[in-house]
């Protein structure tokens, strides 16, 4: 069929193998996460999955570009290290959708856009770069010793060469890489197809003490993060690569809640939106929003048929393989810092603001808090009313 809405419509949703490259750009970040959560919280797998998949879908057909869904990480890590219940974590993500969606109708969303200054911004997003650099060369591609090793500089040396290449995009092939060094050295496949069914969602309702006490364990450490990173950094990030689209931080606050008001009542873990997980997508070729929505069929399939044997569904993901994405992702979120460069100050901020983020506990509150102040100081000495800001979308 002809007409003017068919090129706009593939310009935001398109399948082809860049889209597919793209879909793998985050699973470094999110599949330890889950996988955590998962385990330490004895979530039931299928839920976690299928809700994962849906709004990585939903997400994907409401931007129409690579704008993932993420584990909220603060309180991921929370859940794994204090071993954390199901029930606080589904009052944790209730507590904070409802939180997000009063910030965003008050329009306070818009008023963070327009105090914050970019430089900070940058900072944090070096922070969380630098913190994705770390997990992936000093946990993940270290795990299975020499063999390991191998595999992780095979997967480096693989995306190197076909970084950037529209016709013969990275993923797919380390992916595969991946998938095969499972099957040889760690699955039985017999187990594995008796894993094999189908399954839907657990319906839960959080009770009113979980969504209390969630709100003060997971809610408020996360919500730092969640406006430096999830929201600011994240508008940012889309309008660095896609400054057609015009993403405000308001419509990103808006699916961020929405997200976090369904996933509690369906047994989803709590989810945002990350600038790395764009950049991940973008890095490995994504453009569009298909990229996400092959990502979240991923998960789909998974929860749906595998979902009862997801302990050996984990194996065909060897963590040196999700290592070397999570370092190509960490690297393509550090290059946007390059911008800031030409500014003595705001390189000194930025570098301040990525390095508290990166070292100290609640580090991006604390590198917000300080960026922000030193960035109106200084802008008062050189006689300006204020630092630039994020750029509105």
């Amino acid at each position: 069929m002809d007409g003017p809405s068919q090129p706009a419509w593939r310009g935001r949703i398109r399948f082809d193998r860049n889209e597919l490259s793209g879909a793998f750009g985050d699973i470094g970040t999110d599949f330890p996460l889950l996988v955590g959560m998962i385990l330490a919280a004895k979530l039931d797998a299928p839920s976690v999955l299928i809700l994962f998949g849906v709004m990585q879908i939903l997400t994907g057909l409401v931007y129409g570009m690579p704008m993932p869904a993420q584990p909220l990480k603060a309180m991921a890590v929370l859940v794994i290290t204090q071993k954390l219940s199901g029930d606080i974590l589904y009052g944790g993500g209730l507590a904070i959708g409802v939180a997000m969606l009063l910030l965003t109708l008050t329009g306070s969303i818009d008023w963070l856009v327009r105090m914050i200054p970019k430089c900070v911004v940058r900072g944090i997003q070096l922070g969380l770069g630098l913190q994705l650099a770390s997990l992936a060369l000093r946990d993940y591609v270290p795990s299975d010793g020499a063999s390991g090793y191998l595999l992780g500089a095979l997967a480096f040396v693989l995306t190197v060469a076909l970084l950037g290449n529209r016709r013969i995009p990275p993923a797919p092939f380390i992916i595969l890489l991946g998938v095969a060094y499972a099957f040889i050295f760690k699955l039985d496949a017999a187990r594995l197809a008796g894993s094999v069914g189908f399954f839907l969602p657990r319906l839960h309702v959080p009770a009113w003490p979980d969504i209390l006490t969630g709100f003060v364990l997971l809610a408020l450490p996360q919500i730092p993060l969640s406006l430096g990173n999830s929201i600011l950094a994240s508008q940012q990030v889309a309008t660095d690569l896609f400054p057609e689209r015009r993403i405000t931080a308001r419509k990103i606050s808006l699916t961020y809640s929405i997200m976090n008001l369904i996933n509690p009542f369906f047994g989803g873990i709590p989810t945002c939106h990350g600038s790395g997980g764009i950049a991940g997508h973008y890095a490995f070729g994504g453009r569009t929003g298909g990229s996400v929505i092959l990502y979240g069929g991923l998960y789909l399939t998974l929860g749906i048929f595998f979902g009862g044997g997801f302990g050996l569904a984990v194996e065909l993901f060897p963590k040196p393989i999700l290592g070397i994405i999570l370092l190509f992702e960490a690297v393509a979120l550090i290059k946007l810092v390059r911008d800031m460069f030409q500014s003595p100050p705001d390189t000194t901020i930025v570098l301040l603001v990525g390095m508290i983020a990166f070292a100290l506990p609640y580090g991006y509150l604390v590198g917000l808090v300080v960026g922000t102040a030193l960035a109106y100081i200084g802008a008062r000495k050189d006689g300006t009313s204020a630092p630039s800001t994020i750029t509105a979308g």
